[in-house]
């Protein structure tokens, strides 16, 4: 039996908006908690012991993380080397250079030689020796469209024409590897994409015309004993029939409020050929409360404030006040008394919606008879939208791709 604890999505270094500094580190809190998380997801590696650690991909939020925060990353897992823990950090989309050319931000770790390190950067089959026996890792990293095709052979080709010949040519390029495997050694398959049945939250705004989705029957072979996967940051299995198990993990901290109500982890496997049992393990990560109210109807606008606020448990939370009203209610708002009593929040933002706002009246910079580059009339659009605040930046990712951006399949935060 071999013990594995599989991981994904740190994104170390991102939420910096939802925190402060540390007057005595210097740091973001929001890196201190991700940092926090990470450690504990090593505590439980270390003190079970485990065989061997996957990664998922995504540990930055891009390729080029300032010092500070590939430091924290990697004070973490140099914890696993003093342990003699193999461990393989996988390349997700956010650990590429924009134009998907090999794993930025994680090639130091092959450079340097660490050993029982391996870096996931291309489609390839590991043969790792552990405490408890051989195990084979089929590591599948972010691929673009440029990995498997040329341009000539997408040209005059619907987007539905070159999913499915995407769709192929991975397939042939995974039987490849597959050829090569040992049937009697228990086999993962370590893969960050985005697979057709997942469960999505601010992902999907991203997906729209990035690329495709890989089908689940391309993962649920025999020869995997476990599906190991990264990029969605909600917790799923993907094969209720758990043969094999095909799991995300999800992301390890809350990103943002689109993760608020999800459960934040990390996965133990408990590994042999023809077998994986696994149970997903709750960090305990910083909570994300919205408070939202309509007080456009109330004679005393303050009061159901007050009252909505204190019906949250905001202790230490990344918290945000959103509240409609009208115009002529303005001037009711005390906004010292609702800072003073949001003052037990770790983080906070106040964001009064007025009635005229959301009747969402047309834009007189979006008239028919303006011309405006469809990019330029999204930002305004948004820019008028207090609603999708969280996820504007999201949306205008995937109208880049669709208007022929960034060759990637597709991309979370």
């Amino acid at each position: 039996m071999i013990k594995i604890l599989h991981l994904s999505d740190i994104h170390m270094g991102s939420g910096f908006s939802h925190g402060r500094v540390n007057p005595e580190t210097g740091l973001n809190t929001r890196l201190e908690d991700f940092a926090n998380s990470l450690s504990k997801c090593m505590d439980r590696a270390i003190s079970e012991p485990v065989d061997l650690v996957i990664f998922g991909g995504d540990a930055f939020p891009d390729s080029t993380p300032p010092p500070f925060v590939k430091e924290a990353f990697a004070r973490q897992f140099s914890r696993l080397v003093d342990a003699q823990i193999p461990t393989v950090l996988l390349v997700g989309n956010h650990d590429q250079h924009s134009q998907g050319q090999g794993g930025a931000s994680l090639g130091i770790y092959r450079t340097l030689g660490i050993p029982k390190f391996i870096v996931g950067d291309r489609l390839d089959t590991h043969r790792i020796e552990t405490r408890n026996g051989p195990v084979q890792v089929v590591t599948l990293p972010w691929l673009t469209r440029s990995t498997l095709m040329t341009k000539s052979e997408t040209e005059n080709l619907s987007v539905g024409d070159v999913n499915q010949l995407l769709t192929e040519k991975l397939t042939i390029a995974l039987e490849g590897e597959i050829r090569r495997l040992d049937p009697n050694i228990p086999t993962v398959l370590l893969a960050h994409l985005m697979a057709d049945k997942a469960s999505l939250g601010a992902e999907r705004f991203l997906a729209v015309g990035k690329g495709f989705n890989i089908p689940v029957s391309m993962l649920t072979r025999p020869c995997f004993d476990y599906v190991a996967l990264g990029h969605v940051h909600k917790h799923q299995n993907l094969n209720a029939s758990n043969n094999p198990p095909v799991i995300y993990p999800g992301s390890i901290e809350r990103v943002d409020f689109s993760e608020e109500k999800e459960d934040k982890g990390f996965v133990l496997v408990n590994l042999q050929r023809g077998k994986a049992d696994w149970e997903f393990c709750t960090l305990p990560v910083r909570k994300f409360q919205t408070i939202k109210v309509n007080v456009a109807e109330a004679d005393n606008p303050q009061t159901e404030l007050v009252k909505a606020i204190g019906k949250k448990e905001i202790t230490d939370a990344v918290v945000r006040l959103i509240y409609q009203l009208r115009s002529e209610q303005l001037d009711l708002i005390d906004n010292a008394e609702l800072h003073a009593l949001l003052g037990a929040a770790h983080s906070y933002t106040i964001q009064p919606e007025l009635i005229s706002q959301l009747a969402r009246p047309r834009l007189p910079e979006l008239n028919a008879n303006n011309s405006i580059d469809p990019l330029d009339a999204l930002k305004t659009y948004l820019a008028s939208r207090e609603d999708l605040k969280d996820v504007a930046e999201s949306m205008l990712e995937a109208a880049q791709g669709l208007l022929g951006g960034k060759e990637e399949f597709v991309a979370d935060f």
